[in-house]
């Protein structure tokens, strides 16, 4: 982690949900970083919420945040349809960006922010928490060792219960125009793992499904037309030729959870966890050469979070902030960066054409 020494760098929270529960608490955990401003649509609820974490300044519009000198960095996790927007303002005003993913609603919007922070000297980031989960940074440094040889066969299946209650309410998550669905929740930090421990990909082929099609309505009760997918089927095939299958859904009562099974002419690597209430607790790695039976592998002690927190997303979100906190100090962004957000958003892109028109889409 970054010394405590220097300086600490002053950051704005926009998006007060999971901001609250994850950003707020992994910010004020960092020795670098101080939250001096929240912001929210009502100015009462921006009230609450600086008192209620020791906030000096409580905004009711991006403008009021961004000509704070106080602000150096904005940090936003609103939904999808709002990061466009957001994340302009605070570019423009020349603030650092950590950004929730997925990127934006579309490449053209996530490639254009990149042009921005480019042009500002800004530090963008994504938060691709994976990338900072010591089972998930073993997996990588083991695949990269040639644990597994060549491989033969990648396969992701993340199996969660979240959507698959039909009487949770209608919301901005049920519209693909807002960037609602499976693949945006799930699937924007699936392409961005596979991309990170496997490489890039070559083509793309994808069926999204609505399993639940009717949501109710929570100010009047009715029942509203959901269009954006819960169940994801993916096939791709990465660049060195190696095939991969993604199954993901967020529609399943009991399903298997989060697993990556990595199958390689030499061995076998499997990552998993059957945690259906927190994403990050429980992943456990398994190991196997030459047929032998699966064994679990330990994990080094250089790679284990130095403090671990009772929501498990606050841990690689703080290695998140750290490698923002470092990218702000040298003037050069470290990965997961805004150039990955734009890569994920490119394959979500490639997803739904896929889906639409039925055929394989080479990624460029």
């Amino acid at each position: 982690m970054v010394s405590s020494t220097q300086p600490t760098i002053g950051v704005a929270i926009v998006g007060t949900g999971f901001g609250q529960k994850v950003h707020i608490p992994g910010f004020q955990a960092h020795p670098r970083t101080q939250i001096v401003a929240v912001y929210h649509r009502d100015r009462a609820r921006a009230e609450a919420i600086a008192q209620q974490y020791q906030i000096p300044q409580a905004c009711q519009t991006l403008e009021e945040v961004v000509a704070l000198p106080a602000v150096q960095g904005v940090s936003i996790s609103t939904p999808p349809f709002l990061h466009y927007e957001q994340a302009k303002t605070a570019l423009n005003a020349g603030k650092h960006l950590l950004l929730e993913k997925p990127t934006a609603l579309s490449t053209r919007e996530a490639a254009d922010l990149q042009v921005l922070a480019q042009a500002k000297g800004a530090i963008a980031n994504l938060n691709f928490e994976f990338r900072c989960i010591p089972t998930w940074m073993r997996l990588s440094e083991l695949f990269a060792e040639g644990y597994v040889g060549k491989p033969r066969l990648i396969k992701v299946d993340w199996l969660v219960p979240s959507r698959a209650d039909a009487s949770r309410p209608w919301n901005w998550y049920a519209r693909k125009d807002q960037g609602g669905g499976a693949l945006g929740a799930i699937g924007s930090h699936t392409f961005d793992y596979i991309a990170w421990l496997f490489g890039s990909v070559k083509q793309i082929s994808a069926r999204l499904s609505v399993s639940v099609p009717e949501r109710p309505d929570p100010a009047s009760g009715q029942l509203k037309s959901v269009d954006a997918d819960d169940v994801c089927m993916i096939l791709l095939e990465l660049a060195d030729g190696t095939p991969c299958q993604l199954c993901l859904s967020a529609a399943t009562y009991q399903g298997r959870g989060h697993w990556v099974e990595v199958y390689g002419d030499r061995g076998t690597l499997v990552l998993g966890s059957s945690n259906q209430k927190d994403y990050v607790h429980g992943f456990k790695l398994w190991g196997s050469h030459l047929g032998e039976p699966l064994k679990e592998l330990d994990i080094p002690k250089h790679l284990e979070f130095p403090e671990t927190f009772q929501d498990g997303r606050i841990a690689p979100f703080v290695r998140i902030v750290d490698r923002w906190v470092q990218g702000i100090d040298t003037g050069r962004a470290i990965a997961p960066t805004l150039e990955d957000g734009v890569y994920a958003q490119r394959l979500m892109d490639l997803a739904h054409e896929s889906n639409e028109t039925g055929r394989w889409l080479k990624v460029e």
